[in-house]
């Protein structure tokens, strides 16, 4: 449960930093990037597989580049979800997912080593 727990807070944070160094990436306020953190847990574990297997073949003929129009398509739908979250623009679309990602992984690694007990082995 708590690992859960710092996992929607280091996505949330993460998504605090994406909104400081994109301005295409717009959040409210700390209790709008919570609800936008479980709704993009919700969104790639629900929608992200579908999207990536019917994308397949672009993701093929591209050498995987289509993955990130694939995780930008999957943050601008969560942020369809949340009020007080925007995604605008051809570069946040792009690559804020991409640093979501690269923040989250080192949050992640951060909250693991502070405390280890919420880690499964």
């Amino acid at each position: 449960m708590l690992a859960s727990l710092l996992t929607v807070l280091a996505t949330a944070l993460s998504l605090l930093v994406v909104d400081i160094i994109f301005s295409g990436v717009d959040i409210a306020n700390f209790p709008a990037a919570l609800i936008a953190a479980v709704v993009i847990g919700i969104v790639n574990t629900g929608v992200k597989p579908l999207i990536s297997l019917l994308s397949l073949p672009l993701n093929i003929l591209s050498l995987g580049a289509f993955s990130l129009v694939v995780n930008g398509l999957c943050f601008w739908l969560a942020s369809l979800f949340v009020p007080g979250f925007r995604v605008a623009g051809l570069l946040a679309f792009i690559f804020a997912p991409v640093l979501l990602s690269f923040v989250n992984t080192f949050l992640s690694k951060y909250f693991a080593e502070r405390y280890p007990s919420t880690t499964q082995e």
